[in-house]
């Protein structure tokens, strides 16, 4: 059975794709065909697409499918070459990059990636980040895609706490740790600012940077052409920012009269023997991803994900008893979370390298408890536009009082032992209990920062110069030594294998941990999924404002105690 599921992975770990192995010989490609793939919408950090999004056609895709399908094609001597149609991405800027990396090795390949825009938006700076590791890009005659530059945007609710009467006590360390003050301020703290700016000058410079790489520009060309706001596909190449304008069709001609066009779906169904891939080893390749809380996943529905302890811990534990794994490839998506839970997972991972190497790949975010299940591993790898680190600890207690006082509501209270007040809602703290719940707090940090210094092999004192919460960018972190490398998963897998003893031009397989749910437990959570969707439909609520909307869910995943969590508005756009 082993041997079956080894041969269905291919290239980068897609564990879901064994289709091919039921579907007898796969589509035959000539050579000098043209291979369609289309960019676009969601992708996600899991081995295999939710039933429901397939069901509905609102389509996640995992990311590690479509890095495979692109590895595929790099190895593909029979593609002339590949036309990425590109469409609104609904990725922050490690999958972005990743994306572009995979585009880039197409076009040393030789495979000739050719990148068509089709987008409508006020502003598309990622698209056109990830286009522009194309040899060529062109765009769709009705297209407007302006590269306007890059903007961040920040919700601060301790106005709306006052007006309906709660009164939020906060305990925090760190003058970074800005999650806590998204939940009682009114307005952004000058240490906040700081960081922001900070982090909004990194990912531009990575922009501009790839931008005028790929596209044979100086930086202030670069920079001129961001500032003069290019609106008309027309302006846009003036600028040299693109090839040309044509329609799709018309593009595809251009490559020859009478190639064979294969469009990605049934690029899909190539064996990866047909393109020489022949792993000598395979890696586990286990998933953390979402929110950091305590227990199993408990079948969590496909549009929350969560790094759930016991669940990743037991992937781990696997991957790491498992003879057929070589080594164990982290791949971590996560805000952060329960202190206590990243610590079980981080404690899985000194676990799991006992046994053989754990090397970490940061997807978009891996901050505050998602840099703490990171930082036991024997290398870290972040793309330069991942936000990491956040090391840094805050409790919220709200004070509802005031608000139940205003619905003509009565209370009382009755404790025992000195500090019980902490577990009330409607007394403010005695300031010996606050010293007392300061000294917890504390208490995590200290624990944190032992863990980062540890892993890390750094004085403690470094990592809290580090810490207090500061937000960081993968290229940042590499320069102040948080993380080791700054690449993708390829990346992460090439430590992997030095670290496993492999020759560097050794190819492996990903194993997926844990692996994709039953075809019974996707129907499972696909009608829990569909039976909440309707019920939200049926209220009739109009629709939040995307920023809203993330603050709102944001806020009610934050766990009760204290919390590892990275600033929710941290989407730089």
């Amino acid at each position: 059975m082993r041997r079956a599921l080894r041969i269905g992975i291919v290239l980068l770990g897609v564990g879901a794709v064994i289709a091919f192995l039921r579907l007898g010989r796969g589509p035959s490609i000539e050579p000098g065909s043209v291979l369609l793939v289309d960019l676009g919408g969601a992708y996600v950090e899991q081995s295999s697409e939710p039933l429901l999004s397939r069901l509905t056609g609102q389509h996640r895709t995992p990311l590690v499918a479509l890095l495979s399908q692109l590895r595929k094609a790099q190895l593909d001597t029979r593609l002339q070459a590949v036309v990425l149609r590109i469409r609104p991405l609904d990725v922050g800027w490690g999958k972005a990059h990743e994306i572009r990396d995979a585009i880039v090795a197409l076009r040393d390949a030789g495979r000739r990636p050719i990148a068509w825009m089709e987008i409508e938006s006020f502003g598309s700076s990622m698209e056109y980040f990830v286009a522009s590791g194309a040899e060529e890009v062109w765009m769709a005659p009705g297209t407007r895609a302006p590269i306007l530059g890059l903007a961040a945007e920040y919700l601060f609710f301790g106005g709306l706490w006052e007006k309906i009467g709660v009164t939020l006590e906060v305990e925090r360390i760190g003058e970074f740790k800005s999650a806590a003050e998204t939940y009682a301020a009114r307005e952004m703290s000058d240490p906040n600012r700081r960081m922001v700016n900070a982090l909004l000058d990194s990912v531009s410079g990575t922009f501009v940077s790839a931008v005028a790489k790929g596209r044979g520009l100086t930086e202030d060309e670069v920079r001129a052409a961001i500032d003069a706001a290019p609106v008309t596909p027309e302006e846009m190449k003036e600028r040299k920012l693109v090839d040309g304008v044509a329609y799709l069709d018309e593009l595809v001609k251009m490559q020859g009269e009478g190639r064979a066009l294969v469009k990605g779906d049934v690029y899909a169904r190539v064996d990866p023997s047909e393109v020489g891939f022949d792993p000598k080893d395979t890696f586990a390749l286990v998933y953390g991803t979402g929110g950091v809380v305590q227990g199993d996943d408990g079948g969590a529905a496909p549009r929350e994900p969560r790094l759930a302890s016991e669940t990743v811990s037991r992937a781990l534990e696997s991957a790491a008893k498992d003879d057929a794994m070589r080594a164990i490839v982290f791949r971590v998506d996560s805000p952060g979370g329960s202190a206590l839970a990243s610590d079980v997972v981080w404690r899985a991972v000194q676990e799991a390298r006992k046994k053989k190497p754990v090397v970490v790949s940061m997807s978009d975010v891996a901050a505050s408890g998602g840099y703490y299940v990171a930082a036991g591993a024997d290398a870290i790898v972040a793309q330069p536009t991942t936000l990491t680190g956040s090391i840094g600890v805050f409790v919220l207690r709200p004070m509802v009082s005031g608000a139940l006082e205003k619905l003509g509501i009565g209370f009382a209270s009755i404790q025992r032992g000195r500090h019980a007040g902490l577990l009330l809602s409607t007394q403010p703290l005695s300031p010996e209990t606050r010293a007392r719940l300061e000294a917890e707090v504390r208490s995590v940090y200290a624990q944190f920062t032992s863990r980062v210094a540890e892993g890390r092999r750094m004085e403690p004192a470094r990592v809290d110069e580090l810490g207090r919460g500061r937000v960081w960018t993968g290229a940042q972190a590499k320069e102040v030594g948080l993380v080791d490398e700054l690449g993708g998963v390829r990346r992460a897998v090439e430590l992997a294998k030095q670290k496993a003893g492999l020759a560097e031009g050794d190819e492996v397989a990903l194993m997926p941990y844990p692996p994709p749910r039953s075809l019974a437990e996707q129907v499972q959570e696909a009608l829990g999924e569909a039976s909440l969707s309707l019920a939200e439909r049926a209220l009739g609520a109009p629709p939040l404002p995307r920023l809203v909307s993330r603050a709102l869910a944001w806020i009610s995943a934050v766990p009760e105690g204290p919390a590892l969590v990275v600033p929710f508005a941290v989407e730089i756009r």
